[in-house]
């Protein structure tokens, strides 16, 4: 119990912390103009910090964008395309990030608040939505259209999940962008809407392991606490 419960406790004000955060500082004004904005290579605004409390703009330049529409020069169909979508999202994540700091970004919300200019799922479904809007302007995206960002409840907590979303133009199916699963870098996750919208979190996600570890500290509290109170009781 003794070395469980400090992680436990750090849990609980990560979450307080984020709330704090997001409620204190984040701007809806802010929010709903760079989400409506529209992007531009010398004119990308890219948030952080949770709920876009951070926001910076930055610039793409012609190499940068190269590497993108090298990553779409063998699509031929919405699948592939998909998978192109995945990847480039990933890429300019580093590219912006590189510029902005946010490199270090890891995967998730509550376990990383010990690092520097963090994104939460907020922050990455506006920002997924933004680079698509910029491939779409570029003429990358032919099989897909962009939708407004839809919310879950978390697969762990309940908390409020958001994921940027698209859907096939001649099928109409809906997919997730969810870039929030995995680190600065990482190809955003792509799947059915329904899926994603019934809970689902890839496997090899690095936020199952800190669900995992937040799952055995809160069993092995609880059992220290039955333990104590039975013991109290016997007395």
């Amino acid at each position: 119990m003794h070395t469980l419960l400090p992680k436990w406790l750090g849990l609980i004000a990560g979450v307080a912390t984020l709330m704090f955060s997001l409620t204190s500082k984040a701007d809806m004004g802010d929010i709903s103009r760079i989400y409506h904005s529209k992007p531009a290579f010398n004119h990308i605004e890219i948030c952080y910090g949770g709920g876009c409390v951070e926001h910076q703009v930055s610039t793409i330049n012609a190499d940068d964008w190269q590497i993108i529409v090298q990553v779409f020069k063998a699509v031929n169909n919405a699948q592939q395309e998909r998978a192109a979508i995945a990847q480039a999202i990933g890429l300019l994540e580093f590219i912006m990030g590189k510029k902005i700091g946010t490199t270090t970004d890891r995967a998730g919300t509550f376990d990383s608040r010990h690092y520097k200019n963090q994104l939460d799922c907020n922050d990455e479904a506006i920002n997924s939505t933004t680079y698509m809007r910029l491939m779409q302007q570029e003429g990358l995206m032919q099989f897909h259209a962009i939708e407004d960002m839809r919310t879950r409840d978390f697969f762990f907590t309940a908390w409020p999940h958001s994921t940027a979303v698209i859907h096939e133009v001649e099928s109409g199916e809906r997919f997730a962008v969810d870039s929030w699963f995995y680190d600065n870098g990482f190809p955003a996750t792509i799947i059915p809407f329904a899926l994603w919208k019934s809970g689902y979190v890839p496997q090899d996600s690095p936020i199952v392991k800190s669900s995992a570890i937040a799952h055995v500290v809160t069993d092995e509290v609880h059992t220290d606490a039955t333990f104590a109170h039975e013991s109290e009781t016997s007395h």
